[in-house]
């Protein structure tokens, strides 16, 4: 099989959910079991740090691996969904999975994929996890696809779990409030095993104490221990920076970080990374250079694009997956604090998101372009113009995001702003 055939057989022969969505959701871990049984568990042959969330998962999975990297580790690192490329979902060291190897692994393994029937998603990771044991990785950082306790990531032994944060999200499977979405999520923490928690929340906070506890795992609130000072964004020969303190219990922790992911919603993100290195450094013998030198570097060694991701300078053009409430609220949020004459709002978003409340949130005084992301879960561009009118949002329907994307620059003078957002597949598709 050529890879395009491979990919082909991938996307059509198995329910995935970045295009179909509830449909192709597994409600129990069945068919991952029988998948790595299959290929002899390879998930028991290397260190893995697991990590979920609501928001900041995928910006903290990319930062610890580039933090390994920089003390030379070999790196495996699984997220979702991916961008550009299916490739994007399992690097190591930075570098996407080989062709080869995945043509090689589903024509090998096609019939066992016939039989068992499992989702698009359960055989990556089935194919994740048997890339990293075949190329013998010192460690691997793995995402949670969705929620944590059936995840079929979930077959891991960690070192360390992390838990960004809990918002409201997927709440047909996880639940309708806050505890029961966190209980999904606290499904990670495993026996013995450190769990770091990003944000304590009053609705949570008991939820993750009560797991931990019965599975005498050590918890650390990384907002509890750590805070950031010093916080400013910069420009470096036209690059935008984000450069702070890391405080821990008010006393300095680790001086003059500089990182390229300049979204507000990153001050958070790396408190619970401090909180995370903070526990691995004498496990894997981390220094503050490694800690420093993997989040300045993150992009340029693990390939991380969509966060408040500058396309161009004039017109000033950004983009951001953030597809949730406390996504959108935020990338709000950062607009806020810019000078602009005018806003462009290049919006798509998939029809199983919580839309109304998504729109209630966005800038009534924005230029929007309505249009849909090239994927069935994707909601028709008159249907996103009907509903956002309904809160004060005004703009024009387009064929396709490019499309949209395209106006808006034609539209914006130098002084402006152009924003893409909405969803990851609506970004996927202009950067």
């Amino acid at each position: 099989m050529t890879y395009n055939q491979s990919i082909r057989f991938l996307y059509e022969s198995l329910p995935m959910y970045q295009r179909v969505g509830a449909a192709a959701y597994k409600a129990n871990l069945n068919n991952t079991i029988d998948l790595l049984n299959h290929f002899q568990n390879p998930q028991q042959h290397f260190k893995a740090i697991h990590i979920a969330g609501t928001n900041g998962k995928g910006s903290l999975s990319h930062n610890l691996a580039s933090i390994l990297q920089e003390k030379g580790y070999i790196v495996g690192l699984y997220t979702s969904p991916h961008l550009k490329t299916f490739r994007e979902r399992i690097r190591i060291n930075g570098q996407m999975i080989d062709e080869k190897y995945i043509c090689q692994f589903v024509e090998n393994n096609r019939d066992v994929f016939n039989k068992i029937q499992p989702s698009f998603f359960e055989m990556t990771v089935a194919m994740a996890f048997t890339y990293f044991s075949d190329k013998k990785v010192d460690i691997a950082v793995v995402e949670v696809g969705m929620g944590g306790r059936l995840d079929s990531t979930n077959l891991i032994n960690p070192d360390l779990t992390i838990i960004s944060n809990i918002d409201y999200d997927h709440m047909q499977f996880l639940g309708n409030t806050l505890p029961e979405i966190a209980k999904e999520k606290a499904g990670i923490i495993k026996e013995n095993v450190p769990v770091v928690i990003g944000e304590t929340h009053a609705e949570t906070e008991k939820v993750f104490m009560s797991v931990a506890a019965a599975c005498n795992a050590p918890i650390v609130f990384a907002d509890q221990h750590f805070s950031l000072n010093r916080v400013k964004r910069i420009r470096k020969k036209d690059t935008p920076l984000l450069t702070f303190d890391i405080m821990h219990y008010n006393q300095n922790y680790v001086q003059q970080c500089v990182s390229p992911l300049t979204g507000i919603y990153q001050e958070k993100n790396f408190l619970t990374l401090a909180a995370a290195f903070e526990i691995l450094k004498e496990k894997m013998n981390l220094s503050e250079k490694h800690f420093k030198n993997g989040i300045k570097r993150c992009i340029r060694n693990t390939g991380l694009q969509g966060r408040w991701q500058r396309l161009q300078s004039k017109p000033l053009c950004i983009a951001d997956i953030g597809h949730n409430e406390a996504g959108i609220r935020m990338n709000v949020n950062q607009l806020k604090t810019m000078s602009f004459r005018k806003l462009h709002i290049v919006l798509g978003v998939v029809n199983d998101k919580d839309i109304d409340t998504m729109l209630a949130l966005l800038p009534k005084d924005a230029r929007y372009y309505f249009c849909k992301a090239n994927i069935p879960r994707g909601l028709k561009a008159g249907m996103l113009k009907k509903k956002a009118k309904q809160y004060g949002l005004h703009g024009s329907c387009y064929p396709s995001v490019k499309e949209a994307y395209k106006q808006a620059k034609s539209n914006a003078d130098s002084k402006d702003v152009v924003f893409v957002g909405g969803s990851a597949f609506t970004v996927a598709e202009v950067i």
